[in-house]
């Protein structure tokens, strides 16, 4: 797997987003038409609807920082645990870009496997290059692909039209125009830890893909 540096240029664009891309790391690359890891263990059992005891990190956004999760519910409890916790994971690292922290328990909390290095490189990028995120980001069109009791697919959008990249000293805020790449298609794959938390272990993402745009 290979790395790449990121651009001031994309920070300034998109540090809202936890643009973590394939491992090519090639984010302009064709969406899969399944979600990732459906080809590693997909069956028709359901996920475990048991309601974890553990307790999830408390994490509360800045002031000046909003995370909207429209529609983000199935009506079915186990399936919107799973999106409970994908919620939660997404909080946990704007939080942390927000803290300047790529080490925040959080992400550690949320985040497996490969997936978990990722987001500590994507966090560490955009406090090195001076920036901090502020703004509302919208999530939506939430989507799970049940692979077995342990395991699951979620598909989402985020628009990121009303978010924007903050400099860390001066606080200036660096507004940026509504283009299709503002919409971005995040695809992942969650596994159940033993504490019964749904801990993102894959996550790819997609700039401007047809199924978010307006």
């Amino acid at each position: 797997m290979t790395r790449r540096t990121v651009p001031v240029a994309v920070v300034i664009a998109a540090a809202s987003a936890l643009a973590l891309t394939a491992c090519d790391g090639n984010d302009d690359a064709k969406a899969n038409d399944k979600i990732t890891g459906a080809d590693v263990a997909e069956t028709s059992a359901a996920p475990s609807d048991e309601t974890s005891t553990t307790e999830r990190p408390q994490i509360t956004l800045p002031g000046d920082l909003t995370d909207t999760f429209e529609s983000w519910k199935t009506g079915d409890s186990a399936k919107d645990a799973v999106l409970q916790d994908v919620a939660r994971r997404i909080d946990a690292t704007n939080y942390a870009i927000t803290q300047g922290d790529a080490e925040h328990s959080a992400l550690d909390f949320y985040y497996g496997d490969a997936a978990l290095a990722e987001a500590k490189d994507w966090v560490q990028s955009v406090v090195k290059a001076g920036y901090s995120i502020t703004g509302a980001n919208r999530y939506y069109n939430a989507k799970i692909d049940v692979f077995d009791s342990k395991s699951a697919g979620v598909v989402y959008c985020e628009d990121q039209g009303k978010a924007y990249a903050k400099d860390r000293k001066s606080g200036k805020i660096h507004r940026t125009a509504v283009t299709a790449k503002s919409y971005v298609l995040y695809s992942s794959r969650v596994e159940k830890s033993a504490q019964g938390i749904w801990k993102t272990t894959k996550l790819t993402s997609q700039r401007g893909n047809k199924s978010c745009t307006p």
